[in-house]
Formats: C-alpha cells, sequence, structure tokens
C-alpha cells in the first residue's frame, strides 16, 4: 500500500514537474479551446460583439470608445454598413472576465483618404517599430531576456507557455508573503513578458491593481499564446517584438505619449532607430566601437526604466546610470554579452537628449481640406484634440478629390505672384490695377457636388499658409451676394401670399385689411385681382409677375433703418437714372433696387406680426406704445450700461472716479465747478466737505475757490438734492454711467449680468422723457426701430432655414447687399439647395469611417443621406436658379458664360453656369444730418462669387483683402469671376472629362 501510494504521488509530482516545464496539458487544451475563438465582419451592425473597457491601449486607439462614437455617428447620418462578428467562445471568454484573445496591433494610427482612395495623410503610433523578430539585433533579444524572461525563447519545449514562469511567479508570491511582515522588503513582479503586455495594455490605468487582476493578466495572456496553435515558438518571438515595439517609456513634451524602444531612443536619447539597429546588428561584441556601446548602454536603460519610467525618463536626478551599469555586469557575469562590450559601455555617460524637435510640416495651405477633415471628425466623434484623433486605429473616406485639391490650391498659389496672376487675367477693369500687389490677396476656393442625397465636398482650398479657414472660419462682408438670400426670401413670401390669397373670391379680396405699409400683401391682393382665368393664379405665374415688379434705382432717398437715417449709393451712375424690376435689378445687381425690396419686406414682417400696427403708430394712447417704450429704454440703456461696465471694470474705486472726472467738462468758469461737483458728489456720496475741497481744489486750480464757494457746492449739489436724471444733466456725463460708478463701489466684483439685473429700474428712470405723449416724434421713431428689429429676427429664421451661419442679422436694409455677413461655405450651401430643387439634402465631407480594420472590434460605417427636406418650393428654387444664369449670361458675370466648354465636346455641350457676384466693401462710417456719410474708414475688400456648375456642381470662389491694405484696392466681384474662369479646365476636367489622363479628377459616384 505504502508503495503504491509513493508511486502514485511520484507520478503525480512527475506530471506536474514535467507540466511546468513543458506546458504539454495547457498546450493541447488551450489550443483547442483558440481553435473557436474567432471573428468575422459581416454586412449591417453586429449582434454579437463586446468592447473592451477603458484602458491605455484600448482607449488610445478608440476600441472602448466605439459605442458612445457609434451613438453619435448615428445621430449625425453614419450608419455601420459592417461589422464584425464575435464566435461564441470568444465571447465566453470576454464573458468570463479575459481581456479578447486576438493577434492585437503593435502600431495604429488615423488614415485620411480622398474619393479615389489616394491618401491625404496618415498617421502611426508608435511611429518606430521592428517588422518582425528577424528585425531585432540578437543582443537586444538577449538583454531583454535577461532582465525580464529568461528561457522564455528556449527552443527544447515548443509548447511552453510564455505566460507563465513559474520559478519566478513562486519568488514573486514569496516576497509578497515576506513583505505583510517587512514592509521594506524589496517585492519584485512576476510578471512574464506576455503578462506585462496585457497589464500596460488592458488594466485599468496599466497596473495590476489586485490579485484577481494578475490572475486576468496571465489567464488572457495564456490563452492568446495558443490562438495559433499548441507550438508557442512563433508566439513567444512575437512577445518579443511586442513588448519592444510597445512598452510604455513615460511621455514628453512635444511629442505626447512615449510607447516602444524605437521612440523611446529618439525620444529620449535623440537617437535614429534606423541607424541605431544598424549599429547594434553589425557589432562585433569582442572590438565593439564606443558609439555601439552607447548605443547599446542607452536601449538598456529603456528596458530597465520601464518599471518606473517617470521617474527614470523625466527626471534627471534617479539613479538609472548606475543601475543600467549594474545589469552590464550582470549581463556580462551570465555570458550575455562580453566583458568587452560590458567596459565600452560603462564608459559611456548616459545623458538625455533635448527634446527632439516637432517633424517639419507641409505647408498650411496645402492642408487645408485635410485640417477640415479633422475639424469633421473631432466633431463626428466628440474627440476634441488632434492628439487623440491622430491616435485611433481609423480609415477615414473623404469625399475630397486630391488631385483636384491639389492642381487648385496650386492656381490659388500662382496669384500672390504677379506674374501668374497676369497670366491668369486678374488684372484689368474692375479688377487688379497695374501697381496693385496680388500678395495681398487672401483666395479661397470650395467646391461641392450633388450626389444622391448628400452635397459631397471635392475641393476646399485657399492660399492662407495658416491655421485660418476662410470659407468657414469668417464672419465677411460679401457684398451683394446677399442679395441671393434676399431674393429668396422675397419668392418665399409671394408663395406665402399666393397661398393666402389664391382661393379667395373677388369680393373676398376686396374686403381684405392691409396695413397701410405692407406694399407686398397690397401687390398680391391686386395681382389676384386683376387675373381672369385661374391658372394665372398659379405659383409659378405670379412668381414670374413678382421678378416683373419695378423699383427705382434712385440712390437720392434717405431710409430711417437700423436706428438712424442712411443713405446707399449704386455702383454704377446709369443704375441711378432707372426704374427697373427686381430680375433686372438681381442681374445688374443693383443695390437701391434691393434696399427697397428689403424695406417691403421688413414692412410685410412687420404687418403680419403686428396687424394693428396702423393704429399703433398712429393713436399716441395706444395702450401698446408703453410696453415698446419701456423695451426700447431696457435695451438702449442696457447697450450704454454695456459699454460702461468695459470701461470700468478693470479699475479700483480711486481709478474709476479719477477716470470718470476725467471726462467731465470743466471751463473755467462756475459752471465747470458745478459740473465737476455734481459728478464728483454723484459717485462718492459719502464724501466729506474737506475731500470735496481737495478734489475740485487739485482739478480746477484757476478758479481758486474760496472756502465759502466750497460750502456752497458741497451743501447745493449734494447727492440727495437730485434725481439721477438731473445729475447727469448737471454733470453733462450720461446719468447711467454715474450710477454704474458709484454701484461699483459697493459691488467690486459685479459681473455685467449683475449690473443689469440691478439697474433695471434706473434705465426706466433715465427714459422717462421718452414717455411723455408730446414726444411722440421720438415715441414712433423708436417703436418703428423696435418693429423693424423683430422683423430682422423673422427674416434671419427665414436665412437660417437655408443656411445662414450666423444668429442674427443686422437690422438694417443694408442687409440686402451684405451689412450682416456671411461665410462663403454657407452661401454654397443655399447654392446646392436651390441646384437640388429647393430640396435640403446632407452636407459632408466623410463618407465612411473604418475603425478598429483586423480586431473583433471592427466597425464600418457610412454616410446614409436622410431623404432630402423640403425647404423651397421646386418653383421658387428653379426661378432662383435661372435668375442666377441670367447674371452669367447677360449680368455682372458674363465674363465667364463660356468658359465651362467640356473637353471634347462641342461648344453646344458646354457646362451651363449660373451664380451671383457680390463686392463686400466693408468701412467704419461717421454719419452726419440725414443720413450724410462724414466719414469713411476702410476695413475689408473681398470679391465673391457664388456659381452652380451643370447640374451637380457648385460652390464658391472668395478674394479678401483685411485691415488697412483694403484701402488700396479697387477691385469688384469682377475680381472672382475671372478667377473662377482660371479654375474652368480643372472644373471641367471634374465634370465632363473621360479621358484616362485626368482619369483621377473623377470621383466615383459614391
Amino acid at each position: 500500500m505504502l508503495a503504491t501510494t509513493l508511486g502514485g504521488v511520484y507520478v503525480i509530482g512527475h506530471g506536474i514537474a514535467d507540466e511546468l516545464r513543458t506546458s504539454r496539458l495547457q498546450a493541447r487544451y488551450l489550443s483547442r479551446l483558440g481553435r473557436d475563438i474567432r471573428f468575422e465582419v459581416q454586412p449591417g451592425a453586429s449582434d454579437s460583439i463586446r468592447f473592451p473597457d477603458p484602458s491605455p491601449y484600448d482607449t488610445r486607439l478608440g476600441y472602448a470608445l466605439l459605442p458612445g462614437i457609434s451613438k453619435r455617428l448615428a445621430a449625425r447620418g453614419y450608419a455601420p454598413v459592417a461589422q464584425a462578428r464575435m464566435s461564441d467562445d470568444m465571447l465566453r471568454a470576454i464573458d468570463y472576465g479575459l481581456f479578447a484573445p486576438y493577434p492585437e496591433k503593435d502600431q495604429a494610427g488615423l488614415s485620411l483618404l480622398d474619393c479615389n482612395g489616394l491618401t491625404l495623410a496618415a498617421q502611426h503610433y508608435p511611429q518606430r517599430q521592428y517588422a518582425g523578430f528577424a528585425a531585432v539585433p540578437t543582443v537586444m533579444v538577449n538583454a531583454l531576456l535577461f532582465v525580464e524572461n529568461q528561457g522564455l525563447l528556449n527552443p527544447e519545449f515548443p509548447e511552453r507557455n510564455p505566460a507563465l514562469d513559474w520559478v519566478r511567479f513562486s519568488h514573486a508570491i514569496a516576497d509578497q508573503g515576506l513583505r505583510l511582515a517587512l514592509r521594506h522588503h524589496d517585492s519584485p513582479g512576476g510578471s512574464t513578458l506576455a503578462t506585462q503586455i496585457e497589464k500596460y495594455r488592458h488594466s485599468p490605468e496599466g497596473r495590476t491593481v489586485s490579485v484577481r487582476e494578475k490572475f486576468r493578466q496571465m489567464a488572457s495572456a495564456s490563452l492568446r499564446a495558443y490562438l495559433e496553435g499548441p507550438d508557442t515558438q512563433a508566439a513567444r518571438e512575437r512577445v518579443v517584438v511586442d513588448y519592444l515595439n510597445t512598452v510604455p517609456l513615460a511621455a514628453r513634451a512635444g511629442f505626447g505619449e512615449v510607447n516602444g524602444i524605437g521612440d523611446g531612443l529618439w525620444v529620449w536619447y535623440g537617437e535614429d532607430f534606423a541607424e541605431a539597429n544598424r549599429l547594434l546588428t553589425g557589432m562585433d561584441p569582442v572590438h565593439p566601437t564606443p558609439r555601439e556601446a552607447q548605443v547599446f548602454k542607452r536601449a538598456l536603460s529603456l528596458i530597465i526604466a520601464q518599471r518606473r519610467p517617470t521617474f527614470h525618463l523625466r527626471r534627471d536626478d534617479t539613479n538609472l546610470d548606475a543601475l543600467t551599469g549594474s545589469y552590464l555586469r550582470l549581463l556580462a557575469a551570465n555570458g550575455s554579452i562580453t566583458p568587452a562590450l560590458r567596459d565600452a559601455a560603462l564608459a559611456q555617460p548616459l545623458d538625455k537628449a533635448a527634446p527632439p524637435p516637432r517633424p517639419p510640416q507641409p505647408p498650411y495651405v496645402t492642408r487645408k481640406a485635410e485640417n477640415q477633415l479633422r475639424a469633421d471628425l473631432s466633431h463626428l466623434t466628440g474627440i476634441p484634440s488632434r492628439y487623440e484623433l491622430d491616435r485611433l486605429d481609423l480609415r477615414a473616406t473623404s469625399s475630397v478629390n486630391r488631385e483636384a485639391q491639389r492642381d487648385i490650391s496650386a492656381v490659388l498659389q500662382r496669384l500672390h505672384d504677379p506674374a501668374g496672376a497676369r497670366e491668369m487675367g486678374l488684372y484689368g477693369y474692375n479688377m487688379l490695377r497695374p501697381g496693385d500687389d496680388p500678395g495681398k490677396l487672401v483666395a479661397s476656393f470650395t467646391l461641392y457636388e450633388r450626389v444622391g442625397n448628400a452635397s459631397l465636398l471635392r475641393v476646399q482650398a485657399d492660399n492662407v499658409d495658416q491655421p485660418f479657414d476662410l470659407n468657414s472660419g469668417a464672419r465677411l462682408n460679401l457684398g451683394s451676394t446677399a442679395k441671393l438670400r434676399t431674393l429668396v426670401t422675397y419668392l418665399e413670401i409671394v408663395t406665402e401670399l399666393q397661398a393666402r390669397y389664391a382661393d379667395m373670391s373677388r369680393a373676398e379680396l376686396q374686403a381684405a385689411r392691409l396695413a397701410r405699409n405692407d406694399v407686398l400683401s397690397r401687390w398680391a391682393v391686386d395681382y389676384m385681382l386683376k387675373t381672369r382665368e385661374v391658372d394665372e393664379r398659379a405659383l409659378e405665374p405670379m412668381l414670374e409677375a413678382a421678378l416683373e415688379r419695378k423699383y427705382s434705382g434712385n440712390p437720392g432717398e434717405a431710409f430711417f433703418t437700423g436706428g438712424g437715417m442712411q443713405s446707399f449709393s449704386n455702383f454704377e451712375r446709369w443704375e441711378g437714372e432707372r426704374i427697373m424690376t427686381v430680375r433686372q435689378g438681381f442681374q445688374h445687381s443693383v443695390n437701391l433696387v434691393f434696399i427697397r425690396l428689403m424695406r417691403d419686406i421688413v414692412r410685410y414682417e412687420v404687418a403680419q406680426a403686428h396687424p394693428d400696427v396702423d393704429r399703433l403708430m398712429e393713436d399716441r394712447a395706444a395702450p401698446e406704445r408703453r410696453g415698446y417704450l419701456e423695451r426700447f429704454a431696457d435695451i438702449e440703456g442696457s447697450a450704454y450700461m454695456a459699454g460702461f461696465y468695459r470701461r470700468y471694470r478693470h479699475l479700483d474705486q480711486p481709478h474709476r472716479i479719477s477716470a470718470l472726472l476725467d471726462r467731465v467738462r470743466t471751463p473755467p468758469s462756475h459752471l465747470g465747478a458745478v459740473h465737476l461737483a455734481v459728478a464728483l458728489l454723484s459717485v462718492e456720496p459719502s464724501l466729506d466737505e474737506a475731500g470735496f475741497a481737495r478734489v475740485l481744489r487739485a482739478r480746477l486750480p484757476a478758479l481758486k475757490l474760496s472756502d465759502e464757494d466750497i460750502d456752497k457746492l458741497y451743501q447745493k449739489y449734494g447727492h440727495d438734492k437730485f434725481n439721477l436724471n438731473d445729475r447727469g444733466y448737471l454733470s453733462r456725463i450720461h446719468p447711467l454711467e454715474l450710477w454704474l460708478v458709484e454701484y461699483l463701489s459697493g459691488h467690486p466684483d459685479a459681473t455685467l449680468e449683475q449690473v443689469l439685473r440691478d439697474s433695471r429700474a434706473q434705465r426706466q428712470e433715465v427714459y422717462r422723457w421718452l414717455f411723455r405723449t408730446h414726444s411722440k416724434f421720438g415715441q414712433d421713431n423708436r417703436i418703428r426701430t423696435l418693429l423693424e428689429q423683430d422683423a430682422f429676427v423673422r427674416i434671419a429664421q427665414r436665412w437660417h432655414r437655408l443656411g445662414y451661419p450666423f444668429d442674427a442679422l443686422t437690422p438694417s436694409y443694408a442687409t440686402a447687399i451684405g451689412a450682416s455677413g456671411d461665410r462663403p461655405a454657407a452661401l454654397a450651401e443655399l447654392a446646392g439647395i436651390l441646384l437640388g430643387g429647393g430640396l435640403a439634402v446632407r452636407t459632408a465631407a466623410l463618407t465612411r469611417l473604418d475603425f478598429a480594420e483586423g480586431t473583433p472590434y471592427a466597425t464600418q460605417f457610412a454616410l446614409q443621406a436622410p431623404t432630402p427636406q423640403r425647404l423651397l418650393p421646386p418653383e421658387v428654387a428653379a426661378l432662383v436658379r435661372r435668375s442666377m444664369t441670367e447674371v452669367v449670361q447677360g449680368g455682372t458675370a458674363s465674363s465667364i458664360r463660356d468658359a465651362f466648354t467640356v473637353a471634347g465636346q462641342p461648344p453646344s455641350a458646354q457646362l451651363a453656369v449660373g451664380g451671383k457676384t457680390g463686392t463686400g466693401d466693408q468701412r467704419y462710417q461717421v454719419g452726419g444730418p440725414g443720413g450724410r456719410v462724414v466719414a469713411s474708414y476702410a476695413v475689408s475688400r473681398s470679391a465673391t462669387f457664388v456659381f452652380v456648375l451643370g447640374e451637380r456642381y457648385f460652390g464658391t470662389v472668395t478674394l479678401f483683402v483685411k485691415g488697412q491694405d483694403a484701402s488700396h484696392y479697387n477691385f469688384t466681384s469682377a475680381l472672382a469671376v475671372h478667377l473662377l474662369r482660371s479654375l474652368a479646365p480643372q472644373l471641367t476636367a471634374m465634370a465632363g472629362s473621360t479621358g484616362t489622363e485626368r482619369a483621377l479628377l473623377r470621383c466615383p459616384r459614391e
């Protein structure tokens, strides 16, 4: 019996020992399990997938972020068209708590492709990698294994589990036990390289936070090792490569997170990775050169530093040099390196290099489309920083055409050279003059193509070598392009009027109550009364008739708008001598036609919101007037208060009082003393008479004020002697300014919001004069101003619906000619709506997003453009587009009408082009009586052409000069039109050429 028992114990012990050496049973079981652990990418969203928890690797590459990204993409029109399906065994392994078992990537990053699959930009992190085990210098392998995992590559046991080193693991357990008793006992980890990889990639924060987590790492690494079968020799070599390629080595300013020996050598020691490997591979270990020994020592120091990378690498006062020396001696004693290499390496200092220089970047001007795509990606994914975006495992396919982008960017760059500008025909009447410097011109170009239910960005280029994007990053005065929006609004209103009155009988039309100034409604009723046939009341003929309505181009009238009297001028003198139709006014871009048209639009909006507007303006006893006047007082008073707050908020009280008193007009007379006394006692009511005397005598030395004078002033003009309005009148300082300075003495940290809240009553008090009935003329003007502001709020809502990018319009008729500003990209969006017959389709630059390719998290998203939304009646869109064509055929853009002839086709096959020109001349103006301008200062000048081309393409071309330089130029929109003409060869190649030499200019139809 004893012999049997001993024999059994021997057999069991022998089996255990054999398993510890060979891992034979593990290999058999885990490799069999690994055969059924797989994943496959199939069409549609997956019903069998698990995403990882946040961890350094899975967050950096975006795998852990995919559920949240998926929700954001779905809300923005992107759907998963294909996704990985995990096998049941893979799902079970993950559900048991293991990290997803699959061959992981050492390197990933963002790739941006164009519509033909050509690379626009590509990032790879870590940047410097070993391609495979054969590429790793032998001396590096030996050093790593000696320090971290001796015996890992032992060929004697081909099935050995690389995740388990029982000797090292048992020592680690013993050390942990001793540490419970001896707190300062050193307890190195028992991790193999395989489990270390699992730890720094997938454990929370890359750390082992518990015994459970350690076993999770070991189990995951074990299963991963046998995915390709029981023989782990290749898997063990891959562990070495993966570790060297991805081991975390802290972070450094200017570079970011450092992973892998390759990046580590570059970032911390300035070593070129290829050169370092050449030296280590070709090194004679018996006779190493000092340079070879230096590279080896640096690489070895990184292998050692990984245990405390932040401590050893980001500081200069550590023992890393001494520690590396100790390992050099141990390596030599073990026979892993020669004594000669040891001694040569010991002689080398271990000084870190300066932070590596940033790699040279291509000029910004060549990366405009790329930058736009990154901005779009950030918006779609919710990942704000470029640093994080670049490290995602993502291939993003865009609609941008790389070759067209390159060609058009080159043309725009030539514009800076006078010879290039002349070659493009940009010198001449209404363009550049002989002495003009084209180098000051900022030029931008945007082109979209309508494909199905989407408008896809093809080109976004400019000649600004800065991150700034003129197309979508600024608010520009684009001049008469605003007439395009105004014309659309006008025809929308006509559409509303047709729907309102078309079915009315003659008696009903005659009985319709209309506001006196509602010219558009009156015209619509009269039009319906004159119709004899039912068909004439249809929308299309009424819209045609609306375009034939006539306006004067006379600039002699002054207009009450924007809160005051304003006057406007035309570009050509003959325009002021004619009465013309809306169609002609648009074709020739006549300012005064559209000023008067905008006035009618405003009055229409006022009448729609306030059907009793006539009574409101005529009856001074109308109860609604009080509410408008109080609202005006609040608005204007708030504007004054905000200006005063900006003036005083950064000053302490003594300096606030001094700054206010500096603004008091003090003529050398008793009146000057009164002004100053009232202002001083208003803002500092607790000031005693002695202090009062010191201030007055210091500021009015010429008056030689006596004590009696001082006393009279102090007693007569005290804070409590007059109300706020009277104190403002006596001091000649705005009463709200007096109130604010006094208020800030007791509330020095008040915000503007608090100031406005607490000054509500004072703002009303200051405007008491306005509420008096004998001030009806002043009341009417202010009520009219508010009604106009309300009307522009409603007009802005119309414009917003059609892509206008800003929250508010300038409440002035000048908005019709560009005063409210715009963006080229937003104008292009409007052109796309018109090209599409009034349908709004999704505008996009990214068509496909492939996340985590080759992993069990692989997800492919594609743009799924929704059903187009009807924004304009097709009749309106068709009529406006026809009007844009007329601008080219015989209006302000006639110089481009024959530019788009398709190669190989007769002239009759040329691409139809339409558009709207705009010249923005933004100025600061000083006005005088009657709306007269007494001074004008140039701020910027722009030339814009928004266009449609053929049946698919649309976009904008813009030229812009900012600041004082603008006053030196006199170009008009003709410059933008001619620039587009110079781009015609590239555009016709995209739109019509089938020749193979230009094939890349044609994107496949997404």
